[in-house]
């Protein structure tokens, strides 16, 4: 599908944005890579390896945000579980800490025909891009979900053969509805961070390979990042698809490498999954 928008690259964010997560931050940037954390596949962790953890107040239990991961089935077995749970985690806390937003310290996963679904106002969904097919159950599950009012965030997919393969299916769910560009200045970008170009986060490998040449793009033909959306009838967005961009890596990684975390998690990763999350709290 033709898309548009191609940014140039700017500097991100004010130095009073940089000041302030630099300092909420630094303090996690030496931790060095941690062993991958386990978990059961109903998202219980079962360690957290030095993330932090936080009391919920009582009584409140039910009226917190919950980092919601969508498990589905793919070609390639797992694909779902791209980043996790240290991502989930590592997001988990710095919304927590960066914002007012009362955040659960555990993520949880779910799939689309799971009714629990209908409890969390945001399910988050990587690596879209294998052959990935959605049962009648889950189309019916997110289509109902999302016309219900919940938010879903796609992360983690590069090139046009992956999008050709996401778009196939997200249009079984949404036959009538096509994905849209999102401009620069539509308040996703703007109702947090005021951000001056759309980000495009490498993986970590990616970036090192890349560093001093400035790419930051995985494939040939991913070099924009593209921010699409599903609307409903009122122009929320129900659907929003983060292409030739991870995220994810840049909120899983952020303890590896000092370098990446300041360029790529602390400008960038941060400030976008604040703003998504803001948005799809908001409306």
């Amino acid at each position: 599908m033709p898309r548009t928008e191609k940014q140039s690259r700017q500097p991100l964010l004010s130095l009073l944005v940089l000041a302030l997560l630099c300092v909420c931050m630094m303090t996690r940037t030496s931790e060095g890579q941690r062993r991958r954390r386990g978990a059961l596949d109903d998202g219980t962790i079962i360690d957290r390896q030095g993330v932090p953890e936080w009391n919920i107040e009582a009584n409140f239990e039910g009226d917190v945000f919950t980092f919601a991961r969508v498990r589905y089935q793919s070609y390639r077995w797992g694909k779902w579980r791209t980043d996790f749970p240290d991502s989930d985690l590592n997001f988990s806390f710095r919304l927590q800490q960066l914002t007012s937003i009362k955040v659960n310290p555990n993520p949880i996963t779910l799939t689309f025909d799971d009714p629990r679904i209908f409890e969390y106002p945001f399910l988050y969904m990587i690596e879209p891009g294998d052959i990935m097919p959605l049962s009648p159950a889950e189309i019916e599950g997110l289509r109902r979900y999302c016309f219900n009012g919940g938010f879903l965030m796609v992360d983690d997919f590069w090139g046009e053969r992956e999008y050709d393969q996401f778009y196939r299916e997200i249009k079984r769910v949404f036959p009538d509805r096509e994905p849209e560009e999102l401009p620069l200045s539509h308040e996703i970008f703007q109702c947090v961070y005021q951000l001056k170009e759309k980000p495009q986060v490498p993986s970590i490998n990616q970036a090192w390979g890349g560093r001093g040449s400035g790419i930051t793009w995985e494939r040939w033909d991913a070099r924009d990042p593209h921010y699409l959306a599903v609307k409903d009838d009122d122009q929320r967005i129900m659907v929003l698809i983060c292409h030739n961009t991870d995220l994810g890596d840049g909120w899983e990684r952020e303890g590896v490498d000092e370098w990446y975390f300041h360029e790529f998690s602390e400008k960038l990763a941060y400030p976008m999954g604040i703003n998504i999350v803001t948005y799809a709290m908001t409306h």
